[in-house]
């Protein structure tokens, strides 16, 4: 790192140890959500974890895998709350329990959410999954 560089690859350790704390702690939240908007929310911060893995990681790939995480996070995420939104106007519902049958009812919509919702998974050949086998 360019700025306070000393500072850096002292708490470079902690950056990991936390990211990865992050990463299984939010996991584990998200999977306990019944909102669909929290359960992504959560899923977010659990993807954070990963940039600070790439901070820490001190090396160059691991901290341009650290900005494509945070851009390909960011079109994802958004995609994923905008298809949240939609399916809240056609349903009046977020709760996960409710929303049995969607893939009937928009069919659209649920494959443009289930192909986000892979993407956000970091399937292999999709942006997340590059950025995470960088960070690692």
């Amino acid at each position: 790192m360019e700025l306070l560089p000393h500072a850096h690859s002292f708490f470079a350790p902690w950056l990991v140890i936390v990211g990865a704390i992050q990463i299984v702690y939010a996991a584990l939240t998200s999977l306990s959500q019944r909102n669909l908007k929290r359960r992504i929310a959560y899923s977010s911060v659990s993807h954070m974890g990963f940039v600070l893995i790439g901070i820490g990681s001190i090396t160059n790939l691991g901290l341009n895998g650290a900005i494509l995480q945070m851009i390909s996070h960011g079109l994802i995420g958004a995609s994923l709350f905008f298809l949240a939104g939609i399916s809240y106007d056609r349903t009046r519902t977020l709760v996960l329990d409710q929303m049995g049958g969607i893939g009937t009812s928009m069919p659209k919509i649920f494959t443009l959410f289930s192909s986000c919702s892979m993407a956000s998974l970091a399937l292999p050949g999709m942006s997340g999954f590059i950025a995470e086998l960088m960070i690692f």
